[in-house]
């Protein structure tokens, strides 16, 4: 008995301890949840799916590739590139309009939209451009942005920028009018000046908000970036998937397509895991 309840303690020292701690979560990290076997097996049984259809010929295989045409042509654009340019150099031109019109929108509608959110006057001189444009389809306007500033880059960063700037000014003016009254109150009551109020208290307590309006601003500009490229472009995924349906190149198609969607995948993990470094109180009000 004395045997067995000293090794439990001893036990429990162990998982009190740094060394036990950093091994019990080695040890979570290890365990795989139900949700990820769900995931993985709805993967799965899309291949198998896609394998089934093509095997079996239920779709033409002009329009229709099998997996192991799509992994064909992979190889293929990565060893010789696409019309005379790398796979990355056609990565790397869509992922640079997304990200120069990403950062000019949150550089300039972060501030605008917690000024609106303090100021009345502000957000009633802002709102009518807003709601005017929000509505509107992107493409609706690409035209005039092409005969403005022409078929290279600024014309589809310029249409980028617009489709993420109201997500992002909507979800800093919508948080700051959301921060409660009591923690402005008890910053006062402490003798916080204006400008603690703002750096201690509303900015931190806008900032999830934000970064739920930045996150839906990053999808729909990606969005926004393939029918750019589809439209007028001369590189990048968009474009290379449009060229390759002049040429009924499906199998070309399918890799564009699947590289647009894991790169979504993967940006939308990358904004997840600096929102959750930066922000680690969220959800814990």
């Amino acid at each position: 008995m004395k045997g067995n309840t000293a090794e439990s303690t001893k036990h429990e020292k162990n998982r009190a301890s740094p060394l036990g701690l950093r091994n019990n979560k080695l040890e979570k990290s290890r365990k795989l949840s139900p949700e990820t076997f769900i995931t993985a097996g709805t993967i799965i049984a899309i291949f198998l799916l896609w394998f089934v259809i093509s095997k079996l010929h239920l779709v033409n295989a002009t329009f229709f590739p099998s997996p192991a045409q799509t992994w064909s042509a992979f190889q293929d654009i990565l060893l010789n590139g696409y019309k005379g340019e790398s796979l990355l150099y056609h990565l790397y031109n869509s992922l640079f309009r997304l990200f120069a019109a990403f950062f000019l929108a949150v550089i300039t509608a972060v501030p605008l939209g917690l000024m609106s959110g303090y100021s009345s006057k502000i957000r009633a001189a802002l709102d009518p451009i807003i709601e005017f444009y929000r509505p509107l389809p992107p493409l609706s306007y690409y035209t005039l942005l092409i005969l403005w500033f022409g078929i290279e880059n600024t014309s589809k960063i310029a249409l980028l920028y617009l489709a993420a700037f109201a997500p992002i000014y909507l979800a800093a003016m919508s948080a700051v009018k959301g921060v409660s009254i009591d923690r402005l109150h008890s910053g006062e009551s402490l003798g916080a000046n204006k400008w603690q109020v703002f750096r201690y208290i509303i900015f931190p307590s806008c900032l999830p908000e934000i970064f739920t309006g930045m996150r839906t601003a990053l999808g729909f500009a990606y969005t926004t970036l393939v029918a750019a490229e589809m439209v007028a472009a001369v590189s990048g995924i968009g474009w290379m998937v449009l060229d390759a349906s002049k040429y009924l190149r499906s199998d070309i198609m399918f890799v564009g397509i699947i590289i647009m969607g894991i790169t979504g995948i993967l940006l939308d993990r990358l904004f997840r895991m600096i929102e959750s470094k930066l922000i680690p109180w969220r959800g814990k009000d």
